[in-house]
């Protein structure tokens, strides 16, 4: 059910959809709207009328973050439960009904939410409301369901982290880098905690966090928001809400000492750096600081080998095969700024690592140039005007954005953000959160393998 990416492809993918909406919401067309139903359900309208299609996607304010601690990887782990069927639609008939009726669907959790969604012709979202409100009410969860999807997901993390070095490595800096947080715990769960998953927990993380009141309906395309209105009343206004468990978490304490992973494995292509600095979310960050970060992020590496980075280590010094940087800002609460490549031909992890803190100490030194701040500023913006052709871009955009906490009014507001972030103000962020003590660095290289095969 769930696409997963390595930690920098989600940190990559996840600045992708943040330059998705803000611009085209300026435009009529693709202005989002906002409702609530009686039952506490938040509903987003997203008109685009281009082609008779929609998007139907339910948000849910949970992911992995909130799974109890002696449950890890029951958020994902319910993900998948929600597939198996109802009294109405048994035996996994979801996705067949789905597929008769000409659309696609599919589902993924990350650490603060959960979402489910399908891409179909515009006369069959009665269908799709139906169906996802039958599921929200009325899933089955037995010791018939349970423990054959435990092995669905076991499986899972076998073929996508426990034989991939490159994910193995990012849950340990992730681990590395959170010391009280639950963002420190794989998505996906560790191993030994999914194996001992049961219905009992599944059937209380059903009824704790799958209510209507903490769910956030988006509908993109070729609707208007009193269609969407009246379908939502009809499929949605009847369920009632839950009681809700509150989101209590542990948080970081302040950070004292930097942080080192070195990892090896015979089934690593080729050496690995890695840097993670914690830092600010979108949500948690205060003073506009996200929006400084997201700047500086870019003018370090985000567009490659004619960033900062890359003009120094892979065109100058040939330090560096590629490096990248970036700003993961997606999140309740504090996430990270990164730094990853990998070292030229006949260089090592060490001598990249050097490298880069060479020119991180020339940058905290001088901050941007304007020609950089200029250049980082226009890109972005111009970025979110090109993707406003992605009707699923625009709903992801807003969903993912209202189950952090953020608002309609702060998404929208994000291009003139942008565009208002300073050099001091980047040069100040780089020196508040571009510490030592914030710090993991990682290496992760071949080795050889041990007597008797794989690890």
């Amino acid at each position: 059910m769930t696409v997963r990416l390595s930690m920098r492809g989600r940190a990559l993918a996840l600045a992708a959809a943040l330059l998705v909406a803000p611009a085209a919401a300026a435009d009529e067309a693709f202005k989002a709207h906002e409702f609530s139903l009686a039952n506490g359900m938040q509903v987003v309208v997203i008109p685009d009328h281009r082609a008779p299609v929609v998007t139907h996607q339910v948000w849910f304010r949970t992911g992995s973050a909130d799974d109890p601690r002696d449950a890890g990887g029951i958020a994902h782990f319910f993900e998948h439960l929600m597939f198996r069927g109802t009294p109405k639609y048994p035996d996994q008939q979801f996705d067949a009904v789905i597929t008769r009726n000409g659309g696609q669907n599919n589902a993924n959790t990350y650490y603060d939410r959960t979402v489910y969604y399908e891409r179909i012709a515009k006369d069959r979202l009665g269908l799709m409301m139906e169906l996802d409100a039958d599921r929200m009410a009325n899933l089955i969860i037995d010791d018939n369901t349970v423990p054959s999807e435990r092995k669905v997901i076991l499986e899972e993390r076998n073929q996508r982290t426990d034989n991939n070095p490159d994910s193995l490595f990012w849950e340990q800096m992730m681990a590395a880098l959170y010391l009280a947080h639950p963002y420190g715990i794989p998505v996906i769960g560790w191993r030994s905690e999914i194996e001992g998953l049961t219905t009992e927990e599944a059937r209380a993380f059903y009824d704790a966090h799958y209510g209507p009141n903490n769910a956030i309906l988006v509908v993109a395309g070729d609707v208007t928001v009193d269609e969407v209105k009246a379908l939502a009343e009809q499929h949605y206004g009847p369920l009632p809400a839950r009681t809700l468990v509150p989101r209590v978490r542990p948080q970081e304490p302040p950070p004292l000492a930097a942080r080192r992973v070195a990892m090896k494995d015979p089934r690593a292509a080729v050496p690995t750096f890695a840097r993670l600095y914690l830092a600010p979310s979108y949500t948690s960050a205060k003073d506009g600081e996200a929006y400084a970060l997201q700047v500086m992020a870019y003018v370090l590496g985000g567009a490659g080998d004619t960033s900062r980075l890359g003009l120094a280590l892979v065109k100058g010094s040939k330090t560096a095969n590629s490096i990248s940087a970036w700003y993961d800002g997606d999140g309740l609460d504090d996430r990270m700024v990164g730094v990853y490549g990998q070292p030229a031909d006949g260089k090592s992890a060490a001598e990249l690592e050097a490298a880069v803190d060479a020119e991180l100490a020339k940058f905290l030194a001088e901050g941007p140039s304007e020609e950089e701040l200029a250049r980082a500023k226009s890109v972005l913006v111009a970025n979110a005007i090109y993707a406003r052709d992605s009707q699923e871009g625009m709903a992801n955009y807003y969903g993912e954005g209202l189950t952090y906490g953020l608002t309609i009014a702060d998404l929208d507001a994000w291009p003139d953000r942008i565009q208002a972030v300073t050099a001091e103000q980047v040069k100040a962020v780089a020196a508040k959160y571009l510490t030592p003590e914030r710090s993991v660095t990682g290496t992760l290289e071949p080795a050889a393998a041990p007597a008797g095969g794989q690890p």
